[in-house]
């Protein structure tokens, strides 16, 4: 099929003093059997050797620019990129197979087919891909340090994007979305939910849930430590509130308290008990898909 070859990537990986693993992100990158994609790294003023430590390769862009934390060096990088679908992903974070970006290619262009009858073997997409696309494609999440696979709901609906919508490494954004509007850095723990939200809710995104692995995630990220839990507590409840009004947002509140939410999460985040939650968890999710 022609058309495949065509469609781009812009792989964004911001950084700052991220030593070896970024070599291992961009590695993992650089490793992929589909080649049309450009990596953008945007460092905010490393001083570790990690920047001059890089692979020499042509489809590899570096910026350096100071920014005022992640969510500001994203919007940054975003306007160097120039690829049809763009995904971010963090140091240390690396694609989970050889073969992600062929599968995701797939099931973009399968997408296309199933939801318009086009015939794509002769046809060529303008830039951006002809609305016929998904505006966004999510996939599943290998957590490294748990070494389980964390498997995202097969349906964006109310309750999902008030209960855990897929994480910005697992996601693939048109490039139209962050043309509409960036990450906003005042919300500097939950801007890419915050973004996700906007896009299910005010763009009306067209989204599609692919069962692929995307990526691979080390764990004990940014908004992981305890501080930066109490910010994501008080930022998911008022972005919730701002996209699904006060009422319905406490009833999901409400909803998750009675399902013993915490529980859940203290379970999934147990080396020992987070597979068989996993399991169960997407036991149910493919019942529900069927």
């Amino acid at each position: 099929m022609k058309l495949k070859k065509e469609v781009s990537y812009s792989i964004i990986v911001v950084c700052l003093n991220a030593g070896d693993r970024l070599k291992e992100t961009i590695d993992s990158i650089l490793d992929q059997k589909y080649e049309n994609y450009e990596v953008i790294i945007k460092d905010g003023g490393s001083t570790d050797g990690s920047i001059q430590a890089l692979p020499q390769d042509e489809r590899i862009h570096l910026y350096e620019q100071k920014d005022s934390g992640i969510y500001d060096a994203m919007n940054q990088a975003v306007k160097y990129a120039t690829g049809d679908y763009f995904i971010f992903l963090n140091a240390g974070d690396s694609f989970y197979s050889d073969a992600v970006l062929d599968k995701i290619t797939d099931e973009i262009l399968s997408y296309t087919e199933e939801s318009t009858g086009i015939e794509l073997k002769d046809s060529k997409p303008a830039q951006p891909l002809d609305k016929a696309f998904p505006d966004i494609i999510y996939g599943n999440l290998h957590h490294k340090a748990l070494d389980t696979v964390i498997y995202a709901s097969p349906e964006i609906n109310d309750f999902a994007c008030f209960r855990n919508v897929p994480c910005h490494q697992t996601c693939f954004y048109s490039r139209k979305l962050f043309e509409q509007r960036g990450y906003k850095p005042e919300y500097n723990v939950r801007a890419d939910y915050e973004h996700f939200l906007w896009c299910y809710y005010e763009y009306k995104a067209k989204i599609k849930y692919t069962p692929v692995i995307v990526a691979a995630y080390e764990g004990g990220g940014y908004s992981e430590t305890p501080e930066n839990r109490k910010k994501s507590a008080k930022q998911h409840r008022e972005i919730t509130e701002h996209y699904m009004g006060k009422n319905k947002a406490r009833k999901y509140r409400m909803i998750m308290l009675i399902t013993l939410a915490p529980l859940r999460s203290k379970i999934a985040e147990d080396e020992h008990l987070s597979k068989i939650y996993n399991a169960v968890k997407t036991g149910i999710y493919k019942l529900k898909h069927k």
